[in-house]
């Protein structure tokens, strides 16, 4: 075969096979924050954002746009963008400026068994060529379109990881891509697979981003980690009530002999009393379920000698 018909089949079959890849279905994407509705940097408005975003989706090849009112087989995700931030900064050893938007897009889907939510983040910069009001203009649009094309990008990642049998999730732990292991971390925390824990666990070192945190305190919680409540006590020390009683919670619905005991110090010793009461609350609790899943098992005893 000639090199450059060669050539041509490969074009093909690649397009060939990208076209077969599953399309996912996006409802009409909603914008929110004001920085997409009234930003001069931008040089252009809310419709400016939805036709660019919208533009990243289907140029990825894996987004289908359907309208509210067609029918769908397949119940569609929908999209929420918001851009926290457009900001120009100087960075060290460089004299040129850049502009950079963060964008955080939130995916939801409804109509099954369970609601499905997920969030992607993202950050575009450039740098500003011109020193003029237009310069920056151009600069900022093209962190835009980059941090747009870096969350529809994630998105993909997200609802692969989705598709992703257990086994395939935990070999993408070990991704060079940073953002396949989180994405591979996530599904498999939600579906409650052990390779997941010690990874979160590890997580709660990090104290930095106290959202991060809380996040992952709930993961570990809806898996009922019992090897987390060490480092959830750990993590308890020093902090303040509000955010203790987020872990005092988060112990008791893990439950065990541990979580248990520490649950009845607290309850019985600690020096602020909606922290005590919080443990009590949480211990009775633990109480009730166990004592439910007892006359439950004895139910079935009883049913199947």
């Amino acid at each position: 075969m000639k090199p450059a018909l060669l050539l041509t089949s490969c074009v093909l079959l690649l397009g060939a096979c990208r076209s077969q890849a599953p399309r996912h279905p996006v409802a009409p994407v909603e914008l929110s924050g004001d920085t997409v509705r009234d930003n001069a940097l931008l040089g252009f408005g809310p419709d400016g954002v939805r036709e660019l975003f919208s533009d990243a989706l289907e140029g990825s090849g894996r987004f289908e746009l359907v309208a509210d009112e067609d029918p769908k087989k397949v119940r569609p995700w929908r999209m929420s963008l918001d851009l926290p931030f457009t900001r120009e900064v100087l960075k060290d050893g460089n004299p040129h400026s850049f502009a950079e938007v963060g964008a955080n897009l939130s995916l939801e889907r409804f109509g099954g068994a369970v609601p499905q939510h997920y969030e992607v983040v993202g950050l575009g910069e450039a740098q500003v060529q011109e020193d003029s009001e237009e310069g920056r203009r151009v600069a900022m649009r093209a962190a835009l379109e980059s941090v747009l094309r870096q969350v529809t990008e994630s998105a993909l990642m997200q609802l692969s990881a989705l598709e992703r049998t257990d086994e395939a999730l935990v070999t993408d732990l070990r991704a060079v891509d940073a953002r396949i292991r989180e994405f591979a971390l996530r599904t498999l925390a939600e579906r409650k697979h052990p390779a997941a824990a010690p990874l979160l666990i590890e997580r709660l070192k990090d104290t930095s981003d106290a959202d991060a945190v809380r996040r992952t305190i709930g993961a570990l919680a809806e898996m009922k980690a019992k090897s987390a409540v060490p480092a959830l006590i750990d993590l308890a020390r020093g902090r303040d009530p509000g955010f203790l009683q987020e872990i005092v919670f988060a112990v008791g619905e893990i439950g065990g002999p541990e979580a248990e005991a520490y649950l009845y110090t607290v309850a019985q010793g600690h020096d602020t009393p909606s922290v005590q009461a919080a443990a009590q609350q949480a211990l009775d609790t633990l109480y009730a379920s166990r004592n439910h899943a007892t006359v439950e098992a004895r139910g079935q005893g009883h049913a199947n000698p």
